[in-house]
């Protein structure tokens, strides 16, 4: 992956995040200085981002009470030590998503670190059939998050991939099965830690809409995130939840799935984009930012004025610019 950090833009936060690019294309278009989306292919093999790295405005960033360090001494005041997962999409592409994640936990009585020394989870790897990078990139996040008590991350995707697969990379290697399984069982999705671990459903939040939530695939179906979210959601003031039909539908992401399958992608995002107007939803929150960005994509492209944003972002007290953008 590199140095997420050396890769940055000139600006940061909420800024809109693939507006206008629909599913498919997303992986195949990349964003300039100033916010314009412009085709280029594979261009030199990379995609433009927004922002600077999570981790950069973190280390230069007033006021924010964090370590960023791979080890070190347990918190004094013995608070659960908790190592967050930025996740690639967060550092790139939706900072404000980690920063909404660290309030988030330091609110819940977390002590957190960023430990600068964690990569890419491996999944788009290993999906794609890499297993050597995939491990290669496993070992490299486990030696990151050994030190801490809990791995903790915005992404049901990616920690899935932590706590799910991470153990199956070392079918012989018993050394590092074990560093694997240990890792594993201390990782969590930031929704279901918050809620099951830490025992937080109200953050006093308020956000005046008509809402209703994604269920991303990976999360739902590897992480058991179903109730976690709704939880939260039932405290936020002023928030209705209008549940679609097909919450549990796949919006058409799926990480490569989009670049190897656009059509099939795009019929599956659209019957998404359905299922929010049938819900009378004028805000679309969910969990995993690749799924968001993927159906704000095409949101913004069909015109609609529904706002997207990352569950922990509302919760944070966040929420202003939408993923999908919002006009001036």
């Amino acid at each position: 992956m590199g140095d997420f950090r050396s890769r940055g833009r000139k600006t940061v936060g909420q800024r809109p995040i693939a507006a206008g690019v629909s599913i498919g294309s997303w992986a195949g278009r990349r964003l300039n200085d100033n916010g314009n989306p412009h085709q280029c292919g594979h261009q030199n093999g990379k995609i433009g981002v927004f922002g600077v790295s999570f981790r950069l405005v973190f280390r230069v960033r007033n006021g924010v009470s964090v370590d960023i360090r791979s080890g070190g001494e347990v918190a004094a005041d013995k608070k659960p030590r908790v190592g967050l997962f930025a996740t690639c999409l967060v550092d790139l592409f939706r900072p404000n998503v980690g920063f909404a994640t660290l309030e988030l936990l330091e609110r819940a009585g977390c002590h957190v670190e960023v430990p600068e020394a964690q990569v890419c989870c491996g999944q788009p790897a290993y999906n794609s059939g890499d297993v050597d990078t995939a491990t290669s990139l496993a070992k490299q996040v486990i030696a990151a998050f050994e030190p801490y008590d809990y791995v903790v991350g915005p992404s049901g995707s990616c920690m899935a991939m932590l706590r799910e697969h991470y153990p199956q990379l070392f079918p012989v290697d018993a050394k590092w099965r074990a560093r694997a399984d240990a890792v594993a069982a201390r990782s969590f999705e930031l929704l279901s830690f918050l809620v099951d671990v830490m025992g937080m459903d109200d953050f006093s939040a308020e956000f005046p809409s008509n809402a209703t939530y994604h269920d991303s695939c990976s999360g739902l179906r590897e992480m058991e995130i179903k109730s976690q979210p709704r939880k939260l959601i039932a405290n936020v003031g002023g928030m209705q939840l209008k549940e679609m039909d097909a919450a549990e539908v796949c919006c058409g992401f799926g990480g490569t799935f989009c670049v190897k399958y656009p059509e099939i992608s795009t019929r599956l995002v659209d019957d998404k984009l359905e299922q929010i107007r049938q819900a009378e939803a004028n805000t679309l929150l969910g969990g995993d930012l690749g799924c968001l960005m993927n159906i704000a994509g095409r949101l913004r492209r069909q015109g609609s004025d529904v706002r997207v944003f990352h569950l922990a972002e509302v919760l944070a007290g966040r929420a202003t610019t939408s993923i999908a953008g919002d006009d001036e």
